[in-house]
């Protein structure tokens, strides 16, 4: 299934999940977590690997330009048993329940960590302290966004959606299906990692993994600065900072800007190479909506070897996207993209709007769902 929208990667619709999935019961034991549930799958965050998740995951082999200091969690750091416990998981009436899990460090108090949901006459702005589970029911291109706010805001404290930090995940829900990801299409605001179990026992985990969540937000900021060459600094410095590392096309990478022309060199390599007989994308690697596997050879600096494509654009190699360890090893790559696969969960991240191109980004998607546990951290 292909992602409806070159801004969002959200997969959209009812298809059939990454595994078969299905059976078992509906029902959740109160006081159980998901290693209580599936004791046989891994429990830590940064565990990597579980079912349904396909292909190798990226940032576990081989070293990549421009990495700058230690990047934790490469290949997955697990967390104690503590950080994925919610303690009694209410039992769903609808679809599935969504438990919010404050994992700021202590920087943030119960009542300023906030999650906020709205579908069709649904309108839901809580913080953890009033209320940490949501029963969520079957809707589609939804967004749920997460809010920091200090009670010492007074702007954010009278209405904590104005909180200048803030992230959100989407999903769409279907009766008996889960389809939803964390995303870094756009920007990076508030570290966030997600955990779904369904009724047959698939247990699965993406976003930021353990190592990032337990450092300070400003230390990820410099991390990010310190790893990635010279033209991509600025996503994570002023006026952007401290409240968002943002994506290239949002800063130098856009038209007009003077990064507009980045890639133009892998392109012309790539363009040469397949003897491609369509058009070169715009600034950014922008306008290549209807090849997927082209616009993530580009970003990913893969593919300028004569029969990996052919000159419609279609992809021949179907070994491109095999190993990871041969993504964003010379620029000019997408280093911003190559940041966030670093310190995944299982190198899963969804850095760029066609990510999902090789099973590498932090799409899940399964049958059944009975929670999610949404981990918010600073």
């Amino acid at each position: 299934m292909r992602i409806i929208d070159a801004r969002w990667p959200l997969l959209l619709g009812l298809a059939a999940a990454c595994s078969s999935g299905g059976g078992g019961s509906s029902a959740l034991h109160d006081g159980a977590i998901a290693s209580d549930l599936a004791p046989d799958l891994p429990t830590g965050l940064g565990s990597g690997g579980a079912s349904g998740t396909g292909g190798s995951t990226p940032g576990t082999g081989g070293s990549t330009p421009g990495a700058g200091g230690s990047t934790p969690g490469t290949g997955g750091s697990a967390a104690p048993p503590g950080f994925w416990d919610a303690g009694s998981i209410p039992i769903a009436k609808n679809v599935m329940m969504f438990v919010f899990l404050n994992r700021t460090n202590g920087k943030y108090a119960d009542d300023e960590v906030y999650w906020s949901f709205k579908s069709g006459s649904i309108s839901e702005l809580r913080s953890i302290a009033e209320q940490a589970s949501y029963d969520m029911p079957a809707n589609s291109s939804g967004r749920m966004y997460v809010y920091l706010c200090a009670n010492t805001d007074t702007t954010c404290a009278t209405d904590p959606s104005k909180s200048k930090y803030f992230d959100f995940i989407e999903h769409t829900i279907g009766p008996t299906q889960y389809n939803g990801n964390t995303t870094r299409v756009d920007a990076f605001g508030i570290k966030i990692a997600m955990r779904l179990h369904c009724a047959d026992g698939f247990d699965d985990a993406v976003g930021e993994n353990y190592a990032t969540f337990l450092e300070d937000r400003a230390l990820t900021f410099q991390r990010f600065i310190d790893a990635v060459p010279d033209e991509f600094k600025p996503l994570a410095q002023a006026p952007h900072a401290p409240y968002r590392i943002v994506e290239p096309g949002a800063e130098g990478f856009k038209a007009g800007g003077p990064y507009a022309n980045y890639y133009d060199s892998f392109v012309d390599s790539l363009w040469s190479a397949n003897a491609f007989t369509i058009a070169k994308p715009g600034p950014n690697g922008s306008g290549l909506g209807s090849y997927p596997d082209l616009s993530a050879a580009i970003f990913r600096h893969v593919g300028n070897v004569a029969g990996t494509f052919d000159p419609n654009g279609k992809l021949l190699d179907k070994t491109l996207w095999k190993d990871s360890s041969t993504f964003y090893q010379a620029a000019p790559a997408d280093y911003y993209a190559r940041f966030w696969h670093a310190n995944a969960l299982g190198g899963r991240a969804y850095g760029f709007p066609y990510d999902d191109v090789g099973s590498y980004s932090s799409y899940m998607s399964h049958v059944n769902p009975q929670y999610m546990l949404v981990a918010i951290g600073w």
